[in-house]
């Protein structure tokens, strides 16, 4: 009976613990041991999240647009070499000749001769509005890829960390499995032993197997979960399925000192990394109206070209020639009244989406709020009712031992502190999320991964 009473206390003081913890046995060789933040670091490596590897190269592309908008300010340089050797007809240049001499005339096919001719040119564009515009656009475009890539890794950490507190409800749902099959064993082996020693009945034997029944299908259940939960996580991380981890985190409950709701809201705006991607390519949606515009404006460019030409390569005379040009468009039969209603259109709906983000960071941001306030008072009661539920089942297993009570009224305590203990779970649980949901409606999701 003493030993019982050991065994019991033992599970029951584990369930009475205020945070679930993962499995705290040594790592066994060839696992990985993984943190909230490891996790992270793997999925935002070049091999990890195929996500974050995809907003990498788009920077790569972006940085190449640039260059390209800037090759609009260089000059164009080109160099040929011919040695040709041709004939001429020259009635097909308007030619004739009629000349009164008996004997003779002139031929109208003049050749063959030989021509070499090796000659560089230069073009530049010496002012050009829209070319400017342009530049100006690719800019901003380059800077919207890199606040595109940080939104993209906040939201890839943000799907890991959930998925790894997945991982840790997981296991402490099988934790608990684990330690309600070790009780109504233990309470299996009491009712056992009181029916041999005449103070128990069959039935109560029979209740506690069913109870042991009950919680080995539970636990198996649990299993499952885990291993489902644990292979979503590893898809999330860009790793193996066949990867064996073990979780070094737990469900622990650490209280938040908000501010006030328009601080938080006023810092949103500012951190929000999507948010200001958005900006940034209103702003070059912008820009590229005007690139439109500017197209109705002159331009002006410059054009040369130098090298040497003659019958042959020695010998050959040099020969230049140079001049600008001045570009003022008159009427294209309105494709560039079109173009710019086109553009017009793009940048009032990157306009809209500017609005519409705004608004839903603003909601995202008063959601966590109120859901982290819920959840500080779910975890609360949750507390509460399991201290009320442990010490039920420790009257219960008193009365129990002194005969004084049947296995019915262990039984039902014993359920009623396993549904206390779930409780206590999904309220870490919950205050861990609504943690979480803070930090990515905030933008601050790489502070709550590195906490």
């Amino acid at each position: 009976m003493r030993s019982f009473g050991v065994l019991l206390l033992t599970a029951v003081w584990g369930w009475a613990q205020p945070a679930v913890t993962s499995t705290a046995a040594a790592v066994p060789q060839g696992t990985l041991p993984l943190s909230l933040k490891r996790a992270v670091e793997i999925a935002l490596a070049p091999d990890g999240s195929t996500r974050a590897a995809l907003a990498e190269e788009a920077i790569h592309q972006a940085e190449k647009q640039l260059s390209e908008a800037r090759s609009a300010f260089l000059p164009d340089l080109e160099s040929s070499v011919q040695d040709r050797r041709q004939t001429t007809n020259l009635k097909a240049y308007g030619f004739s000749f009629n000349i009164p001499v008996p004997g003779f005339s002139i031929p109208t096919i003049v050749g063959p001769f030989d021509v070499f001719d090796a000659r560089a040119t230069a073009q530049v564009s010496v002012l050009n509005f829209s070319d400017m515009t342009r530049y100006k656009s690719a800019k901003v475009n380059l800077a919207a890829a890199k606040s595109e890539n940080n939104a993209t890794r906040n939201s890839v950490s943000d799907e890991v960390a959930r998925d790894y507190l997945a991982c840790l409800l997981a296991d402490a749902n099988l934790n608990t499995a684990r330690a309600n099959v070790e009780l109504s064993d233990a309470l299996l082996s009491l009712a056992q032993r009181q029916k041999d020693a005449g103070t128990g009945t069959g039935i109560e034997v029979t209740r506690a197997q069913v109870q042991l029944a009950n919680d080995r299908q539970h636990l198996i259940t649990a299993q499952n979960d885990r291993r489902r939960a644990i292979l979503t996580l590893l898809r999330a991380m860009g790793l193996s399925l066949n990867t064996d981890v073990q979780l070094t985190g737990k469900l622990e409950y650490t209280p938040v000192d908000t501010a006030a709701a328009g601080a938080l809201l006023d810092r949103a705006h500012v951190t929000r990394p999507d948010l200001k991607t958005q900006q940034q390519r209103e702003e070059s949606s912008r820009l590229s109206f005007t690139a439109v515009k500017d197209e109705r404006l002159p331009s002006l460019g410059a054009s040369g070209d130098y090298g040497t030409i003659g019958s042959e390569p020695i010998g050959a005379h040099p020969t230049y020639s140079m001049g600008v040009s001045l570009r003022v468009p008159i009427f294209d039969a309105g494709r560039r009244e079109a173009r710019i209603g086109e553009a017009l259109s793009q940048y009032r709906q990157q306009q809209i989406r500017t609005r519409d983000l705004t608004q839903q960071i603003d909601l995202q941001v008063r959601v966590a709020l109120e859901s982290l306030q819920s959840a500080a008072a779910e975890v609360d009661a949750a507390r509460e009712g399991l201290g009320l539920a442990d010490n039920e089942l420790a009257q219960a297993r008193r009365r129990y031992q002194a005969g004084v009570a049947t296995s019915v009224e262990v039984t039902d305590a014993q359920t009623r502190l396993q549904r206390a203990e779930d409780n206590q779970t999904a309220a870490l649980y919950h205050h861990n999320l609504a943690r979480l949901d803070l930090a990515t409606a905030m933008g601050t999701i790489g502070e709550y991964v590195n906490q």
